[in-house]
Parts: C-alpha cells; structure tokens; sequence
C-alpha cells in the first residue's frame, strides 16, 4: 500500500469533511425554516423521506432552534419550502431575466422594461438615496412622509416655503413615482402575477427526486437565503423582567 497516498486521502477527506459540514450548519443562519412535504405511501416521495430520516438528527445537532419541518399526507406533492424575504431589487431583476415585461402579443414591452432599469439604477446608487433621505428633512418641523398628510393637508406641495425647501426632496419623489407607476402598469395584473412567481421560487418541486437531488435543492435554497436574508436575534420589543440593581437591594 502506497503510505503517501493514504496520507494524500486522509488530508483530502480532512479537507472535505468540514465543507461537507459547513452548509449543513449554515441553514439556520440563512433560512428561519425548512419545510420537507411529502406522502408515505408514494415512491414518489422515497427520496425526500429518506434523505430527512437519514440527516435530521445532524441537522437538528447543527441547527438546534431551527424549525426542521416533515408534513405527511395522503397524495401530497413531495417538495422543500422555506421562507425568503424578497426585496424590490429581487422582484425587479426576476422580471427583467423571465421577460416578464411584454405586451398583449407576447412581445418585450420596452417602456417598462427601460423603467424597471431605471429603478434599479436608483436602488444601487447609494449618493441618491443619501440625498433621497436627507432632503426629506429641509423643511423644519414638516415631514412629507408623514401618515395622512395627503389627507389633512392636500395642498402642502403649493405652500411656497415648503415647496423651495423641499424642492429636491419633491424633484426626486415624482421621479421615482412615475417610473414606478410605469412599471406596475402592464396588462392582465402582469406585475401581481410576476411578485406570485418569485414567492413560488421559496418552493422546489421534488416528485421522484433521489436523495441527492433532494440535497441539491436544499443546497439552492440555502444559497437564495444566503442573497435574501438577512436573519438577525430577535429581541424582545419589551422589558419583561426586572433585575434590582445594587441600590435597590
């Protein structure tokens, strides 16, 4: 037996055991949940229960407050779901790569598709969002944001001081609506039907998928965790218990 290369494949198994680990331990840093469905009775669905039965206790070990979720039943589509928080710049790129912006022949609608990249423009540029948010306050003591401002005070862009001081604020503010209006205006709910499609992406279909292929697609969730979520403790919004401090012993 060659001894250099046993210690050649010990040194690479020392090299693959923790990448082989480290995803596994990275879910719950990425994704709040992960959903296995599944029916007992299906061949279809040998893979799916078979790879949960085989790595739930390594993933709980690794993941022990994460939520590693199997639901049975009676004919049920074998999938994996989880929970990804989707962002303006996520939907809008998802749009622009399906070609999700067309016209009622099915051909590309240039004018959205020009307003949906123009918005992403905005979203990526950090100086103009800066000056979007600080301009909002140039106006002492009013704020253009604020709930029911429509509502109780219609006429507030007409106010001379307000519409000078906020003249940038107000420059930037109608930009962005327009584009937006823009882009949300396609035909046959085009832009509810596309924010549908992209929560369908949070879901992988596994009907007959082998074990591996059931990894795989865990390994793609994880990674759409990894660009979607950003998962922080959650603290509690208040005080419920009171520790005496030593002046009050």
């Amino acid at each position: 037996v060659d001894v250099r290369g046993l210690w050649c494949l010990r040194s690479i198994l020392k090299l693959e055991q923790p990448s082989i680990m480290s995803w596994k331990a990275a879910l719950s840093r990425h994704l709040p949940v992960v959903r296995f469905f599944g029916c007992p009775k299906s061949p279809a669905s040998r893979g799916i229960i078979g790879w949960y039965s085989k790595n739930y206790e390594e993933l709980k070990m690794l993941n022990p407050t994460m939520p590693l979720l199997l639901r049975c039943s009676d004919n049920a589509m074998p999938a994996i779901t989880t929970e990804l928080s989707f962002n303006t710049s996520h939907l809008l790129k998802y749009m622009l790569q399906k070609n999700k912006f067309q016209n009622t022949d099915g051909s590309i609608n240039e004018e959205r598709t020009a307003a949906a990249k123009k918005f992403l423009g905005y979203l990526n540029d950090p100086q103009l969002k800066r000056e979007y948010e600080v301009s909002r306050w140039n106006s002492p003591g009013f704020d253009p944001m604020r709930p029911f401002l429509e509502e109780d005070q219609p006429d507030w862009k007409t106010d001379p001081k307000i519409s000078k001081d906020l003249s940038r604020y107000i420059e930037i503010h109608d930009e962005l609506e327009s584009t937006w209006n823009t882009i949300t205006s396609g035909p046959n709910k085009e832009f509810t039907r596309a924010e549908n499609g992209l929560l369908m992406c949070q879901r992988v279909d596994l009907w007959c998928a082998g074990e591996m292929e059931v990894e795989a697609a865990l390994k793609h969730l994880l990674n759409l965790g990894k660009e979607c979520n950003d998962l922080e403790p959650e603290m509690p919004e208040y005080i419920t218990e009171f520790y005496p401090g030593a002046s009050d012993l």
